[in-house]
């Protein structure tokens, strides 16, 4: 019998599948697909001939996790004591997929905002616990009184994501205000805060839970140097937590991947050296807009974007087709492979709108937008 008896494939494995199949320009998975900074593969070229191929240590390589506190106290002038309140993982994933395993029981009950990633609802199921799915506003601002309304004597977990994929949308300091507000009232409710977009924020910059003395106690935040450094498929992540929640989180990390890659961490923690993650939202904001310019003349409306490297665009005006038939034709008529977003809601809920994946090159951002032109 079946753990996820309804769960099946992924969308973006779908997607991509069909994209592959159809020869489209595939802007669904997020991935980037121009070249890695030459300064972090010149480092990986020369640590290749090093003694750097044996496990590093558990929780991450020494030198590494120093400078991931500084990086931290930087951002965020929070101090993290990286013995014990730091965790090197495999991928943002593998951090999300660990904590709900170490931290979530039996018949206990997750708080998951949707539109959600997919990645939260499984390891919840697998704790034999209740993704309990409530859907933010059709503005993607949290709803505070359905989410406190969801709230129960069972509430384990809550995981927010921010900045927000799919959406773009960034929460305000009157978000963080009411959420410090609603966990008073619940003072055993753990949050997972899901942040790997952290450095790619546009006008409005990124409130982190690292920022929130209220919340920092209770909260495991979830990072991506593959999301960073334009690294995805070295699948590199870290967990910052309380010690409290970081020794059962670790208790399980150790038995899923022990350690992570060696010669990448090291890798990245040279490469810490030499750049400024603060780069990254004129970077991204350039694509961004650049991409928002070559679609003015489609007949898609663009919805805001206020971090992450995702486009959401409404095609109400173009199609009266479900989400997931219009996606599909849009690979098989116009060779552009894009995301649904009603498969980010547990409901299914179609409001007629598609995400667009921007971290490409410029040429791939021109020949998929004059594609999209002409739909």
């Amino acid at each position: 019998m079946s753990k996820l008896p309804n769960i099946g494939t992924s969308i973006f494995t779908v997607m991509s599948k069909m994209a592959a199949e159809y020869n489209a320009i595939n802007l669904s998975q997020g991935f980037p697909n121009f070249t890695v900074d030459e300064r972090l593969t010149n480092i990986v070229a020369r640590l290749a001939n090093e003694n750097v191929h044996q496990y590093t240590p558990m929780s991450g390589y020494p030198l590494l996790l120093l400078k991931i506190v500084t990086l931290v106290e930087k951002s965020y002038s929070r101090i993290v004591q990286p013995e014990t309140e730091l965790l090197v993982t495999a991928g943002a994933t593998q951090a999300i997929f660990t904590t709900i395993q170490a931290l979530v029981n039996n018949n206990d009950e997750v708080i998951v905002l949707d539109p959600s990633y997919d990645c939260y609802e499984a390891p919840i199921l697998l704790c034999n616990a209740l993704p309990v799915r409530v859907d933010l506003n059709d503005d993607y601002t949290p709803n505070w009184e359905c989410i406190e309304k969801a709230f129960s004597s069972k509430t384990k977990m809550m995981i927010i994501n921010n900045p927000h994929n799919p959406t773009g949308k960034i929460w305000t300091e009157s978000d963080f205000k009411a959420l410090e507000t609603l966990l008073e009232k619940y003072p055993e409710v753990i949050l997972l805060s899901d942040e790997v977009y952290e450095y790619i924020t546009f006008e409005q910059r990124h409130i982190s839970v690292h920022s929130r003395t209220k919340l920092q106690h209770r909260t495991i935040v979830v990072s991506s140097f593959g999301k960073s450094f334009h690294v995805t498929g070295w699948k590199v992540g870290y967990l910052v937590a309380p010690e409290n929640l970081m020794k059962e989180v670790k208790k399980v990390h150790q038995f899923i991947v022990f350690s992570v890659n060696s010669i990448c961490q090291i890798a990245i923690c040279e490469y810490l050296d030499l750049v400024s993650v603060s780069e990254l939202r004129m970077f991204y904001q350039e694509k961004r807009d650049y991409f928002r310019k070559l679609l003015q003349n489609s007949r898609f409306q663009l919805m805001p974007c206020e971090g992450t490297y995702f486009q959401v665009a409404s095609y109400a005006s173009i199609s009266d087709e479900d989400d997931v038939t219009f996606c599909k034709r849009l690979i098989t008529d116009y060779g552009v492979a894009a995301i649904p977003i009603s498969t980010f809601y547990a409901n299914g809920k179609d409001l007629k709108l598609v995400r667009f994946c921007f971290a490409k090159d410029n040429k791939t951002l021109e020949e998929a937008a004059k594609r999209l032109c002409g739909v």
